[in-house]
Order: structure tokens, then C-alpha cells, then sequence
């Protein structure tokens, strides 16, 4: 690899940062202060794609801002790896603007102007967790991204809003700590914190297998919280009460996908596949990942909340990523490193169809769904799409990522946790097919009951009601004070889908995992990932 000093990746983390200013200098002129957002998104974009044909060749962009403390610099470096996360962010970011500016008005959303701004340092923010070169800068810009994006979860100001923010601040900060400690072990064992390409130097046989262990416990820990792997996911579905883009914010671009980027880097950057199997963290690692792709998806079928049965499908969804990294095979490796981008095109989608529900019909429970599919049929086949896609079916971007695993798990020998991946693609089906059944093979009048789905577990504790219950006064994230009836009716002059805003967006999401499943050789993120995995092991796949 070669290393050429460039302004590029500070630019990319500055063009949102300089457009806070911009975006709350037009608060009072809402056309001139999404055009802000929609200008920054594009340029971002556009300054982070013109680093993919020399990060593909072998070049690495850095930009040097001096030393953040004694020895270790503050510097911005694009990798193959860091222009992975960047490109995705950047990318999804765009049509994640044009949606939120049809879902904020279409529902008259107030404190808009701190919504876009917070939107914009969240991408800031993520930005530099993909260009950080070491340790240090990655844990300042994880926590910028938890502070900025503490306004979004909490965004609608109600009590239940703020009680979820304090829960997401308590854990992220939380998992923040343990990878600062994580941190300060790696750098007493191997005198570094920077990254290298299949683990630092030394890094077990500087301070010992027990204290390195210990940092790989603390740093895997401290990602794990974003990741939302269990136990320490329960913040996740609270979240939910944030508005929809957010939830898509959360879910797919950003927040939980730095959880997951964090992993990686330590995986492959910090202690390299070799160490990580020396110090024997794989299995473990892997182990938890299964226990908490298999829970979460059993708990999702017990959702009736749509935005809850999606959050847990993404508790799920992520813990396919970490299993693919603690097998540390090569193609288990890539299976684990594609379902970064291939999720978040359909779990994009997924969020983008229930805000558009939410937004045209005031409808958020999948019992009250049925017969939607007739009135919003673009919104609920790119929905079902995206449903198979989660599930791993051919031709589209879960397929890819997941055919990798099962291959990367039989690979390792682990023929265990490529059964429990088949298992899961099963509950996948079946807590996705009742939404799309009822949307387009029911109506109101004739919905029946979802025997796996609806049907009473645990006798008494089976009748506790969902997170939200209804009559709370909740935007979007729960029930609503609105009559579903009358949604139903409200049809304009463009049919029952909504805005362009809205619906465009949609269809650029789930075209994104149409085009991974298809032609995945083709798509620049495979090529991303297959080098990222090379340059770790020295392995071509």
C-alpha cells in the first residue's frame, strides 16, 4: 500500500460539519435549509467516491492534523476498510435526506432545523470513525457520534423520547469507557494504537495472552453495545420512538453499523485473525453472535409494532456480521464484511416503508395493516423485496453476504452455528411473511389471526401488552392519536403512495439490494471487502 498525503478525508468529515452552519442559518427558510443538506450529502458523497479507484489500487489517502496526545497522531486515513463504512454512509445518506424532508413535512414535524443539523454532525461524525488511523481518533469520533445523535432519539420531546435517550446515552457512553480501557491496555502491550492490516506487531507477546485477552474483551464489549448484541441491546428497540429516518439512521447508515465497524477493525487491524484465534476469542465471539441472531428473531415474531419487529430483526441482522468476523476464515470473513452494506440497503427500505405507512395511513401495528398492499402496492412490494432479502434469498443482497457464511462456517469447521444461520433465515420468513401476506392477501374485513404469531405464550406473561401500548402519545415510533379509519380513506390525487420524497427514496433502497444480489462481482462494495479481507490474511477470495 501506498500512503499520499491528501485533504480529501479531512474534507469529507468537514462538508456536513460546515453545514450545521448553513442549515441553522436558514432556519427560518425551510427550502433554502434542506437545499443545504441535499448540496452537503451530494459533495460528501462525491469526495468520498473519488477515493475509491486509488483505495482499489492500492493507495491510502491521509491527512495529518498533528498528535492528539504524546506519540499518537490525530490524522485522517482511508483505507480500504474506513472507505467501506465512508462510501456506504455517504451514499445512504442522500436518499436518507430526500426522505426526510417528505417525512418531516408530511407529518408537521417540529424543531426541524435541530434535526438536520444533528443529522448532518451524525455523518460528520461517522466519517471520522471510517478515517480514523488508530485506537484514539475512532474513540473521539465514536462518542461525537453518540452525542450528535442523542438529539435525534430524543427528538420528539415527549417523556417516553427522553427516557430513551437517557437509555441510549447510558449504554453508548457505557461501551464508550470499555473501549477507551480496551485502548489504554492495547497501547501498554504493544507501545501502539494504530492500525496495520492483519493486527499490530507484538501485540500478544508484548504484555502477555491474559492482558491481551482482556483489551480483546474490553474493546469487543465496548463495540458490541452499538452492535446491539445481547445482552447489551435493549436500548435499540427503545430507540424506536425516534422518528423514521432516524430509526434508519440508527439501524442502517450509521450508529449500529459503527458498532460493527469497530469490530472489524479490531479483529483486523488490531489483533488480526492470528491473535484473536491465540488469544481464543473466536469461538466465544461467534458463540453470543448465534445466541443473539437466534433470540432476536424469535422476539420479533411477538412484535406487532412494525418498528419493533424491525428493530429486533436488526439486533438479529448485526450479529450475522460479528459471527463472520470471530470465524475468521477468509469467506467467512467477506460474508461478514458484505452484510454491512447489503443489510443496510434493505433494512433502509425495510424503515422507509413503515415511515410511509406511518406518514399516509397513521398506522403503525401490522394487525391493522391488513389490505395495505392495495392502496401503497409500490411501498409494500419493495417492502417484500427487502423481507427476502433479509431472509437470504437468491438475487438479492442477504443472499450474497449470508452464502459466504454458511461457507465461511463449514470452512471453520462449525457446522453448528451454519445450521443455526439456516434456522435463522427460517424465523426471518417467518416474522416478515405475515406482513406481506396481510398487506396483499387480506382485507380488514376478513384478517385472521397468525397462529406462530399472535397466539398467547407464557399464559399470563403472555398477555403483557407490547412496549407501546395503546392511546400512548407517541410520534411514529408507537401507537397514534389518530383514527386509522380515516387514514385508510385519505387517498390524493397521486394515489394512496406517498410523496415523491418519500417514495423515490424507497425505490433507490431496495434497488441498491436488487443490484448487490444480481451482480455482486460487479458492485464496487464486494470488490471493497474482497480487498479489505486479502490485505487482513493475505488471502485472496
Amino acid at each position: 500500500m501506498t500512503e499520499v498525503a491528501s485533504l480529501r478525508p479531512l474534507a469529507a468529515v468537514g462538508v456536513s460539519a460546515i453545514a450545521i452552519l448553513g442549515i441553522l442559518a436558514a432556519h427560518r427558510r425551510p427550502n433554502l435549509r434542506e437545499g443545504v443538506t441535499l448540496v452537503a450529502a451530494a459533495c460528501k458523497f462525491a469526495i468520498v467516491a473519488s477515493m475509491l479507484p486509488g483505495v482499489l489500487d492500492g493507495t491510502v489517502y491521509v491527512t495529518n492534523l498533528g498528535e492528539l496526545v504524546a506519540g499518537i497522531p490525530f490524522a485522517l486515513r482511508a483505507d480500504a476498510l474506513g472507505l467501506l463504512f465512508a462510501l456506504l454512509a455517504s451514499l445512504l445518506w442522500i436518499p436518507t435526506s430526500l426522505y426526510s424532508i417528505g417525512y418531516m413535512r408530511g407529518l408537521g414535524e417540529e424543531n426541524q432545523t435541530r434535526y438536520f443539523a444533528s443529522f448532518a454532525g451524525a455523518l460528520s461524525a461517522t466519517m471520522g470513525i471510517a478515517f480514523a488511523p488508530n485506537l484514539v481518533v475512532l474513540f473521539v469520533f465514536y462518542e461525537l457520534l453518540t452525542v450528535s445523535t442523542y438529539p435525534l432519539v430524543a427528538h420528539d420531546e415527549t417523556e417516553e423520547a427522553r427516557a430513551a435517550g437517557r437509555k441510549y446515552l447510558a449504554y453508548t457512553f457505557g461501551g464508550g469507557v470499555a473501549v477507551l480501557a480496551g485502548t489504554v491496555l492495547v497501547y501498554v502491550a504493544a507501545g501502539t494504537v494504530t492500525f496495520s492490516a492483519g493486527g499490530i506487531e507484538g501485540l500478544t507477546a508484548g504484555a502477555g495472552t491474559n492482558v491481551a485477552r482482556l483489551a480483546f474483551a474490553l474493546l469487543a464489549g465496548g463495540f458490541a453495545v452499538k452492535a446491539a448484541v445481547m445482552p447489551l441491546h435493549s436500548w435499540l428497540p427503545d430507540a424506536m420512538v425516534a422518528p423514521t429516518p432516524v430509526s434508519g439512521l440508527l439501524h442502517a447508515v450509521a450508529v449500529v453499523k459503527s458498532g460493527a465497524f469497530g469490530l472489524s477493525r479490531v479483529v483486523l487491524d488490531v489483533f488480526g485473525p492470528e491473535a484473536v484465534a491465540e488469544v481464543g476469542a473466536g469461538v466465544p465471539l461467534a458463540a453470543v453472535a448465534v445466541f443473539t441472531f437466534i433470540v432476536a428473531s424469535v422476539i420479533a415474531l411477538r412484535k406487532d409494532n412494525l418498528k419493533r419487529r424491525l428493530a429486533y430483526s436488526t439486533i438479529a441482522q448485526l450479529s450475522y456480521i460479528v459471527m463472520g468476523l470471530a470465524l475468521l476464515k477468509p469467506t467467512a470473513l467477506v460474508g461478514g464484511l458484505l452484510h454491512i452494506p447489503a443489510h443496510a440497503f434493505m433494512k433502509l427500505t425495510l424503515f422507509f416503508c413503515a415511515g410511509a405507512i406511518h406518514v399516509e395511513t397513521h398506522t403503525d401495528r401490522i394487525s391493522e395493516m391488513a389490505g395495505i398492499g392495495k392502496r401503497m402496492p409500490l411501498t409494500m412490494a419493495a417492502f417484500g423485496l427487502a423481507s427476502l432479502g433479509m431472509a437470504g434469498m437468491p438475487l438479492l443482497a442477504g443472499f450474497v453476504s449470508k452464502w459466504y457464511l454458511l461457507a465461511g462456517s463449514f470452512s471453520a469447521g462449525q457446522t453448528v452455528f451454519a445450521l443455526a444461520l439456516l434456522l435463522s433465515g427460517v424465523l426471518n420468513i417467518a416474522y416478515f411473511w405475515p406482513v406481506v401476506y396481510q398487506a396483499f392477501f387480506e382485507t380488514r374485513e376478513e384478517s385472521d389471526q397468525k397462529p406462530v404469531v399472535d397466539a398467547e405464550i407464557g399464559g399470563y406473561w403472555g398477555r403483557v401488552p407490547d412496549h407501546y401500548t395503546p392511546g400512548a402519545a407517541v410520534a411514529d415510533g408507537g401507537d397514534d392519536a389518530h383514527s386509522h379509519e380515516e387514514g385508510w380513506r385519505r387517498v390524493g390525487l397521486r394515489g394512496g403512495e406517498a410523496s415523491p420524497f418519500v417514495l423515490a427514496p424507497i425505490l433507490v433502497a431496495v434497488g441498491g439490494a436488487v443490484a448487490i444480489g444480481i451482480a455482486p462481482a460487479t458492485v464496487y462494495f464486494f470488490r471493497i471487502v474482497r480487498l479489505v479481507v486479502e490485505n487482513a490474511t493475505g488471502v485472496a477470495v
